[in-house]
């Protein structure tokens, strides 16, 4: 007959104490935690959030300060409206999922500007949406998960459903960031209307 040995770890588990300093019982920090509080996400702690309009369509630039862009859909896209098929990084002539760089200075990647379509979205409803660059820079990586689930561009938190990865250049950054739409900017252009 197997016996219930005492988990070896229990001494390490932590133990709360009372704490008296300057006279007065300290409450432990354990209770201040509140596993429901409302902690910033990550595209709120590392991202800058810009936004590009073509054609009636507004997409979204996540700026990291490292200079890293991640080109998204805007939250007022009317592909969500359309609901989501598939995506396609294959514009024509070039296939951007084959795009292949290399080593700190990431050679080898596709250099895009900023009206480049960098995918080709399909909806529900059969609209085909052309995904543009946002900015010029380096294509540095696609998001190929999107080419079996596109769905997930619906279903992903904000950030985690990109179309690629762009890196500008140092010297183009103020320029870049100049050219788009601020989150104030985008929600004042919303509630007139204009997008």
């Amino acid at each position: 007959m197997a016996t219930l040995e005492e988990d070896p770890l229990a001494p390490y588990y932590f133990q709360q104490e009372e704490q008296l300093i300057c006279g007065q019982l300290v409450s432990p920090i354990t209770d201040c935690y509140n596993a429901m509080m409302n902690y910033p996400s990550m595209v709120d702690r590392f991202f800058t959030r810009y936004y590009y309009i073509k054609a009636g369509a507004a997409y979204q630039l996540l700026y990291h300060s490292n200079r890293i862009c991640l080109v998204c859909l805007a939250p007022t896209h009317p592909a969500y409206g359309e609901g989501i098929a598939k995506v396609s990084y294959n514009v024509g002539n070039v296939d951007r999922s084959q795009n292949v760089v290399k080593g700190k200075a990431k050679k080898g990647g596709m250099i895009l500007q900023a009206d480049t379509t960098l995918a080709v979205l399909t909806t529900d409803a059969g609209n085909t949406y052309k995904i543009p660059s946002c900015i010029r820079g380096k294509l540095v990586e696609v998001n190929t998960a999107l080419l079996a689930d596109a769905k997930q561009l619906q279903l992903a938190p904000e950030g985690a459903g990109y179309f690629a990865i762009l890196l500008p250049k140092i010297e183009n950054c103020d320029d870049i960031k100049a050219s788009l739409l601020t989150q104030q900017q985008y929600e004042e252009q919303l509630k007139r209307g204009e997008t």
